[in-house]
């Protein structure tokens, strides 16, 4: 019978595809390691679990074996956040449905909040890059909880910090990691099928659906509500 009021969001894959600026600082990493470049769809399947994991499977070139020596994954970290930094947001693109999406959640009454596993030194200054910054109340990143996607933390964490609870909110991924992370807070989750998810289809993900984009996510959650809005209103027999 929960009515939803507040909605959270992930950043990369759900609502920017920000591959081309993370394959162009991974590829720029490993060429100065002297390593071959890697095609950007190959680097997109590294991306959902931190960037230290993003640059650990850069390394390796591979999701497995990804554990490289320390000196030398200090010395790739280093790398790719300098040239990072260099291209956040530059070729990042806002996925289509996004911006009527945001609006109409918004239109509802809706509390939202972005939650990332990407650092906050890379969060903010992307969502105000490419004009999302002003739809979130909130914003949870890979380094303002102890844990980080699929561990639930961040979710709680959000939902604490916008007065609401858990069942009171829906998450919105396009991965296991988001999936995971609002099943284990107690969320109801929807997942969106243009991300990047590991390489995986999200089509095996542990969800209540799976949406076109975000403006159907919208509708989803205005659907849901009036639902459960006219049960209590029902008079009991």
């Amino acid at each position: 019978m929960t009515v939803f009021h507040a909605v959270l969001l992930d950043l990369d894959g759900t609502l920017l595809d920000s591959i081309p600026d993370l394959a162009h600082a991974a590829n720029a990493m490993r060429i100065e390691l002297g390593m071959p470049a890697l095609r950007e769809e190959v680097v997109a399947t590294f991306v959902g679990k931190g960037v230290d994991n993003l640059v650990r499977r850069a390394l390796a070139g591979s999701l497995h074996d990804a554990d490289p020596d320390p000196a030398l994954f200090a010395q790739a970290r280093e790398s790719f956040y300098r040239h990072y930094h260099l291209v956040n947001g530059d070729k990042a693109t806002v996925f289509d449905g996004v911006i009527d999406g945001l609006k109409a959640m918004r239109d509802q009454g809706l509390k939202l909040a972005v939650v990332t596993n990407k650092p906050t030194e890379f969060t903010l200054p992307l969502l105000q890059r490419t004009g999302l910054a002003g739809f979130f109340q909130e914003v949870v990143c890979g380094d303002t909880c102890a844990r980080r996607k699929p561990d639930p933390d961040q979710m709680l964490y959000a939902c604490e910090r916008l007065g609401v609870t858990p069942g009171q909110a829906v998450a919105i991924g396009d991965s296991i990691n988001d999936a995971q992370a609002g099943r284990a807070a107690g969320m109801q989750v929807l997942a969106v099928p243009y991300g990047y998810n590991e390489g995986q289809d999200v089509h095996g993900l542990d969800v209540d659906g799976i949406v076109a984009n975000i403006a159907e996510a919208a509708q989803w959650i205005a659907l849901w509500n009036a639902d459960r809005q006219n049960l209590l209103q029902k008079p009991a027999k």
